[in-house]
């Protein structure tokens, strides 16, 4: 009910009167008033006069269920939303949920994680008040080896999502991260369940370094937020809603073709190491190229002294010749 009546304050412009929500949403008046002041301790500045009812003058910088709920303008993804204030590793509960049978984007979203799990286990520094922490369960009716490209589509939903929120020139860097200035902000691991040909769910985490001012030592060097980026403090609620709505349009289209042909060029558009020297770590044995962008299954095409190559993600990493990127 908080999510519906945030909701219903945002839409309005004037006065919202009580009897009018308490009809729209079946409730006493009460239960409306309670409500209010529940936004009102969460900071949310809200008027109240007699015989005219309420009206937002001020919303709240926070992230809670009700204000991501009441800024979520998608068909599914992030319309079941399960908001924790603490967890585990929200792709862990992802999973959970995909096994209780949670339907295609439900979104889980927690304020901090203590078990938070990065590409390859790697741990996810996962401080809380300052970062997104967020997994999708989605429920595509694609084969098993279609999936790694969701990592893919993510990467781009969030560029998309940072660059209209902050208009920081946010770049991919294949296939997991997201990075602005050649520093990282954000991480993406997608996970699945599968049974022979088909998928049960996959989980896509994601990651995002938002206002936090101060990194651990491992990764000061490579790490940056939006925040230090853009020099502004940036809505984490308002960025969610905006991901959520960028990964529902790139989703789509990935599940028209079951491929990337139709996101390609807008993909490679934002590619960090496009037509750059790169270094693939391989456990086979390193070697160097330059960066030709990706094919239709997401693999990074690198031309090499041998010819061109089609990388898969895996276990491989991607360097650029002089630093992270």
């Amino acid at each position: 009910m908080k999510t519906k009546i945030l909701t219903i304050l945002k839409e309005r412009s004037g006065f919202v009167s009580g009897q009018a929500l308490c009809g729209q949403l079946g409730v006493s008046r009460t239960a409306v008033w309670k409500v209010i002041r529940q936004l009102e301790e969460e900071g949310y500045v809200i008027e109240a006069v007699r015989n005219k009812g309420y009206r937002l003058v001020e919303a709240a910088d926070v992230m809670t269920e009700a204000e991501i709920g009441s800024l979520i303008r998608t068909e599914r993804m992030g319309k079941r939303l399960v908001y924790l204030p603490q967890t585990d590793s929200t792709n862990i509960q992802a999973r959970r949920l995909g096994q209780e049978g949670y339907p295609d984007g439900t979104l889980v979203v927690a304020e901090t994680q203590t078990a938070g799990k990065g590409r390859r286990g790697r741990s996810w520094s996962s401080p809380a008040g300052s970062s997104i922490y967020m997994s999708l369960l989605l429920r595509p009716d694609i084969p098993p080896y279609s999936a790694s490209m969701i990592t893919l589509v993510a990467g781009m939903a969030v560029s998309q999502a940072v660059r209209e929120m902050t208009g920081l020139p946010a770049q991919i860097k294949w296939p997991n991260d997201v990075v602005v200035d050649g520093r990282k902000i954000c991480g993406i691991l997608t996970e699945m369940s599968t049974e022979m040909e088909s998928i049960h769910y996959i989980v896509t985490g994601i990651g995002i370094n938002v206002n936090q001012h101060d990194f651990p030592e491992e990764i000061m060097a490579t790490a940056t937020s939006l925040r230090i980026e853009a020099a502004r403090k940036i809505s984490r609620s308002a960025l969610i809603a905006c991901t959520m709505e960028r990964f529902e349009a790139c989703y789509d289209r990935f599940l028209d073709t079951e491929d990337l042909s139709l996101l390609k060029d807008g993909y490679q558009a934002m590619l960090a190491n496009l037509d750059r020297e790169v270094q693939v770590l391989d456990p086979a044995g390193a070697y160097k190229g330059i960066c030709r962008g990706i094919d239709e299954t997401g693999r990074l095409l690198v031309d090499t002294q041998e010819g061109m190559k089609a990388v898969l993600s895996g276990e491989v990493s991607v360097r650029g010749i002089y630093g992270y990127v």
